[in-house]
Formats: C-alpha cells, sequence, structure tokens
C-alpha cells in the first residue's frame, strides 16, 4: 500500500525473482481526533500504539492463509506502525494499519508468485480523498512498464484495477493491483510474478472485502 504518498507508487519487482519479491512500502498516518462512528472499524487513539479495543482485531480483518489455494504459504504479517507511515498519510488521519503476504514457489519452473495485502484505518470523512491519491499515485512516472486500468468487479464501497508488464532476464512480470474502501478502511492488494491469475485475483478481493466487518 503507498502510504507514503509523496513518493508515488513503486510496484517494480527486482530481476531476481527467486530471491523474494519487493513489498509495498508502508507509509501513512495521523492522530485520530474524536470518537469512531459507530460504524467502522475502531481507531488507534494514541499515535505509535498497538490498539487493543479492535472488534474484531484488525488483524482478523485481513486475508488468512485458509483463503488463498492451498499451493500458496505465508510470507509475513505484521502490524502497521505510527511511525513508520508518511506525513500525508497522518494528516489524512491514519488511524492503524496491518500488511499480510502470501507466496507459491515452484523452483523447478523458476516460477514465483506473491499476494500481498495492506489494508489502513482513516476517518470516514477523510476515506475517499485517501482513495482518490493512493490511484493517482499508482500511475507510473517515466517507466518503460506496461500498465492500464483494468474492468474489475465492484468490491467493498468502490474499486479500482490496474495491470502492469514489465520485461525482465526472466521472462515478462505482471502485477495485478486493486485498491477498495469499505466503511472506513482503505485496502491494497496485488498479485505479482512470473504466474498471475485475474480470475483468482477476483475471488481473493471478495474474500479480503468481506472480512472487513
Amino acid at each position: 500500500m503507498v502510504y507514503g504518498m509523496e513518493t508515488g507508487y513503486c510496484p517494480y519487482l527486482v530481476p531476481a525473482l527467486m530471491a523474494g519479491l519487493v513489498l509495498m512500502a508502508a507509509g501513512c498516518t495521523s492522530e485520530f481526533s474524536g470518537p469512531a462512528p459507530v460504524t467502522t472499524l475502531p481507531a488507534v487513539a494514541t499515535p505509535g500504539t498497538e490498539d487493543t479495543t479492535a472488534n474484531p482485531p484488525i488483524a482478523d480483518q485481513v486475508l488468512q492463509l485458509g483463503d488463498l489455494p492451498a499451493d500458496y504459504l505465508l510470507r509475513d504479517r505484521t502490524v502497521l506502525a505510527y511511525a513508520g507511515v508518511g506525513q500525508l498519510a497522518r494528516d489524512l488521519g491514519w488511524m492503524q494499519g496491518y500488511r499480510v503476504s502470501f507466496y507459491r514457489l515452484d523452483k523447478k519452473k523458476d516460477d514465483l508468485t506473491e499476494i500481498t495485502e495492506e489494508i489502513a484505518v482513516y476517518p470516514q470523512k477523510n476515506l475517499n480523498m485517501v482513495y482518490l491519491l493512493e490511484q493517482e499515485a499508482l500511475l507510473p512516472a517515466g517507466t518503460n512498464a506496461t500498465f492500464y486500468q483494468l474492468p474489475f468487479p465492484v468490491t467493498g464501497d468502490q474499486s479500482v484495477a490496474w495491470r502492469q508488464t514489465i520485461d525482465s532476464d526472466r521472462g515478462q512480470v505482471v502485477t495485478y493491483t486493486v485498491m477498495f474502501t469499505k466503511k472506513n478502511a482503505f485496502v491494497l492488494l496485488s498479485m505479482r510474478g512470473t504466474t498471475t491469475d485475474y480470475e483468482l485475483l477476483k475471488t481473493v478481493a471478495v474474500d479480503a472485502a468481506d472480512r472487513i466487518r
């Protein structure tokens, strides 16, 4: 997720895919003032501290290993800290965030695919601005990548999807990116690697949206 929206979205993969895919950088944060609406996800009251009042916890509202095909493995699960997000997101009221990633590896075919999800909670009044700025940050500048918007089923309250291809020494690398909002959560979901599946991504996006309660 592009939390540091000042720097823009950077979806490139390193040529050595077998060493691992680069995770998206986290960046955006801001202290939440005032009580959260009862229909939204709970907020972090104090910057830099973990929210212990979430019901359900934000960790339960991201994709779980069981939401992915059986050949995927967990790569990383982590809460995002206030200190690790960018000033613009802080100004927009970032309250809490979480990131999880999964991968599928076939060493014989030199094939690696990763699915990553990042979720961030904002005051609902600022969520549309977050969505618009994140969408703008996705657009690459001065690259030789092929990048275009895809038709995608409406996910959450609003959503958009993109496809990017880059030629590397190991062949063509494809990245699908889906962003959507639901309640007061902003979600960035990506699938990247030497083997990708648009239809699987649509299913995973539905599961991701269903988990936000």
